[in-house]
């Protein structure tokens, strides 16, 4: 389903010319702007979703944000797919995007290489660099959290530098443990738990990314900036025992 384009009046009239519904199942649906112009969709999805979740309507049960759509969940014997529609592409129309809020960094110490990175020397030698200018490289960067996917808690981050764009791995590992840092594809991510996985790992967390006893679960949300931050062996024993 397309729906209109913004207001006339809006600042961005004409960056966002026109977006899509498509229905997931009877529960949900997922809004995806079709974008011809310079705004990032994650500053359009960002906006559309704290505007839907100011004034919710009747039914809305969870809004989840992707790397380029909107998934709205929702209580259908409370509202209809036709009636949900018809909110957002009001919602929509009336969208103004504004600049995110500038915070602090989330910083993220991580043990790069060795037993904490395994894939580090591969990663440097696939651009035929050093493993230290790696880390350098990861830790320079400021990153965005685009969304939470693949497993609770874990963060795509948008802001790795072009420089350390590399493949998955061609074999998938049985165990990453939790707190690893990889890099797939352009992003840079973090395992919140150990599970199966295909990234390049570089280094390794001792901040627990996602735990189910915590009033927030996921220690990251949508929107947040971190910066990584090296730190030695020692420096991870001395963290783990501390939390």
């Amino acid at each position: 389903m397309l729906l209109a384009p913004a207001d006339a009046s809006s600042p961005y009239c004409g960056i966002v010319h026109h977006h899509k519904i498509l229905p997931l199942g009877d529960r949900a649906l997922a809004l995806t702007p079709i974008q011809t112009g310079s705004i990032a969709i994650s500053d359009w999805l960002r906006c559309l979703g704290e505007q839907i979740g100011d004034n919710p309507p009747p039914g809305l049960r969870a809004l989840v944000p992707g790397l380029s759509s909107l998934t709205v969940h929702y209580d259908p014997r409370r509202t209809t797919y036709e009636s949900l529609t018809g909110f957002l592409s009001a919602a929509v129309g009336a969208l103004t995007i504004v600049p995110a809020s500038v915070h602090q960094p989330i910083i993220i110490p991580v043990c790069y290489g060795g037993e904490f990175g395994p894939d580090l020397d591969e990663v440097a030698a696939t651009h035929h660099t050093t493993p230290d200018a790696i880390v350098r490289t990861h830790t320079a960067g400021r990153y965005t959290v685009e969304m939470l996917g693949f497993l609770p808690g874990f963060p795509y981050l948008e802001g790795l530098d072009a420089s350390l764009h590399t493949p998955r791995r061609a074999t998938p590992r049985v165990r990453v443990p939790a707190g690893s840092v990889g890099i797939g594809g352009s992003s840079t991510g973090i395992y919140p738990c150990t599970s199966p996985g295909g990234w390049q790992l570089i280094g390794r967390t001792p901040r627990t990314l996602f735990d189910a006893h915590r009033t927030s679960p996921a220690l990251l949300t949508p929107g947040d900036t971190l910066q990584f931050v090296a730190i030695q062996h020692s420096e991870f024993e001395a963290y783990e025992r501390a939390s």
